[in-house]
């Protein structure tokens, strides 16, 4: 993330994204909402998101070291509207949770089309439909088997196509049983490079959990991701009131200053 961006325009903002190609890139500038206490712009190298998850923890994180604070509130301003997050921080190692905006239910989608998107056949579903849902971005929850997940192979062709038909940024395999306190997710998404595989989504957990508690009642889920790809991570789950709350563990891994 990029602190004191309050000077820095659009284009300088994408450029830099794209030059670190990382998944996301964050700008911090002063508020423009009242109540909040910074804006966060998020810049993939394709575009600006108007939220996601695990960078507005790492941003948290990071104003929180920038002011020496050891724990904090935060209230950020994205394009989806005002998440509180709560930092607290112990050495370069911190945890944060964000309350994501409240989840916003799209249409249910016929599941043939993306388990083929990812090279899964309609055998690998499981029982829940697949459905769109959003808390500030949207994702297509697909609901497949434990040993399916090992399987998935995206198709650079027909996966682009179906999230541009079906209107989501990310598609979400993932699998749960029901009663149970863990679930197991991948994420792919297109960007520059092509199809990428995310090994965490904060933005997709939080839907995940809305989904859960919808469907069948679920309060509380541990998310793991990346696990495929040898990135495991780690996402903590659960409502809080009527909106999904997200969290987990923040490691700094370099600081530096840039000119622009």
């Amino acid at each position: 993330m990029v602190h004191d961006a309050d000077g820095v325009d659009d284009a300088t903002m994408h450029a830099f994204a794209r030059e670190t190609r990382l998944s996301e890139t964050t700008f911090v500038q002063t508020a423009t909402q009242d109540g909040a206490d910074y804006r966060n712009r998020i810049w993939m190298t394709t575009r600006e998101l108007p939220f996601a998850g695990h960078p507005s923890l790492g941003t948290a994180v990071a104003v929180a070291r920038a002011r020496g604070e050891r724990e904090a509130r935060y209230v950020q301003q994205t394009g989806a509207g005002l998440q509180p997050i709560d930092v607290t921080l112990d050495g370069d190692q911190a945890t944060a949770s964000m309350l994501q905006e409240r989840a916003q239910f799209g249409d249910e989608v016929d599941a043939s089309a993306p388990l083929a998107a990812l090279g899964l056949g309609e055998a690998d579903a499981a029982p829940l439909p697949a459905q769109v849902v959003s808390t500030g971005i949207p994702h297509l929850m697909l609901p497949v088997a434990r040993e399916a997940l090992a399987r998935v192979r995206p198709d650079p062709g027909a996966l682009p196509a179906l999230l541009d038909r079906v209107g989501a940024i990310c598609v979400y395999p993932f699998a749960w049983e029901d009663g149970s306190s863990e679930a197991f997710a991948r994420a792919f998404f297109v960007d520059a490079a092509g199809i990428t595989e995310d090994p965490a989504t904060g933005s997709a957990g939080g839907p995940l959990m809305a989904f859960l508690h919808a469907r069948a009642g679920a309060a509380e889920v541990d998310v793991h991701q990346g696990v495929e790809m040898g990135r495991r991570s780690l996402l903590r789950c659960a409502i809080d009131g009527d909106r999904p709350r997200v969290g987990g563990d923040v490691v700094v891994v370099a600081e530096g200053t840039v000119g622009f």
